[in-house]
């Protein structure tokens, strides 16, 4: 008999309460039409899957990024072969030991390139990229970028030097990340309690929102243009717009991906060309067992984490029990 596969979803307590992240052992899924199941190897953890279990009010399934190989192809699949490694997207149960996606939002990994690499840099990468092309810059503009100690933040700030800003700010939570940011190529580093942030901006790539969304419009420049990346919401006062002749862009990175196909292709490529030839690096905070990851969750949620926080599911031999 087929043993189970690791799976942590959300499920009820007795008195109706959420329970976080419960451990599970189900049967293997199978890919649709269109559609792979990965292996997985590694497992991003985001912010808004953070705020989704956060603030939920009944059972949501958490998707997320992925990277592993290939174990099984769904009906009509035949650019991808089993075995091939590969990262991406999926919408339900990312936190599990096999993963369905479909092929839309699948890449593959270059030789040489780990799974917990992978994870950290093709969609943190691909979001930093579209929100730092969606704000326009001008040559020797301001930029600040909002959450840059985050797994998207750290390779948006790298964007944003690489590019042609001309002076490029980090804003986090505490002091301590300074060092870290500079290092990555921010060229001074401003804490979310400070008066001004340093402003103003003409270009903010806000990976926050919620209550950090006003002071972030308030931190913009005449003519200025605030890119939200992040599902976290805020309220933007019309008049703060009004007096700076100031813009608010919203980016979704799946709005490329399944819209704009082969801009996203000729973006990833770049990306990998950037990765390998060293202009463009990734930071890991910590690669964490899947079981443990409501530890990671609230590094994240905690503002704790420098760079990519990642699970790491159990490479169990067929046949072996789920572990307790």
């Amino acid at each position: 008999m087929e043993r189970g596969v690791l799976v942590l979803r959300i499920r009820h307590q007795v008195d109706g309460r959420l329970a976080a992240l419960v451990a599970e052992e189900v049967g293997r899924p199978e890919p649709g039409t269109g559609e792979v199941l990965i292996q997985t190897r590694a497992v991003g953890v985001t912010l808004p899957a953070v705020r989704k279990l956060r603030d939920a009010e009944e059972p949501v399934a958490l998707g997320g990024e992925v990277a592993g190989e290939i174990a099984m192809l769904g009906d009509g699949v035949t650019s991808f072969a089993v075995g091939d490694r590969v990262t991406g997207l999926c919408f339900a149960d990312a936190y599990a030991e096999f993963a369905v996606l479909n092929t839309a939002m699948v890449s593959r990994i270059p030789d040489g390139v780990g799974a917990v690499e992978a994870v950290a840099l093709v969609r943190s990468g691909m979001v930093a990229r579209g929100a730092y092309e969606a704000a326009h810059v001008r040559p020797g503009e301001s930029v600040l970028v909002t959450a840059a100690a985050s797994g998207v933040g750290v390779l948006a700030v790298q964007y944003a030097k690489a590019g042609v800003a001309g002076r490029v700010v980090a804003a986090v939570s505490s002091a301590d990340k300074a060092d870290f940011l500079r290092d990555l190529g921010a060229d001074e580093v401003v804490l979310y309690g400070d008066s001004d942030w340093g402003g103003p901006y003409d270009v903010i790539l806000d990976g926050v929102g919620g209550d950090l969304l006003g002071p972030a419009v308030r931190a913009l420049a005449t003519g200025g243009r605030l890119v939200a990346f992040r599902s976290g919401g805020g309220t933007v006062d019309a008049y703060e717009l009004l007096v700076r002749g100031a813009s608010v862009i919203g980016f979704q990175m799946r709005a490329i991906a399944v819209g704009r196909p082969g801009l996203y292709d000729r973006r990833l490529r770049e990306q990998w060309r950037l990765y390998e030839a060293g202009a463009l690096r990734v930071a890991v905070h910590e690669e964490i067992p899947l079981a443990e990851a409501a530890r990671a969750h609230a590094l994240v949620e905690q503002r704790r984490n420098l760079g990519k926080v990642v699970l790491v599911p159990p490479h169990r031999p067929t046949g072996s029990p789920l572990a307790t």
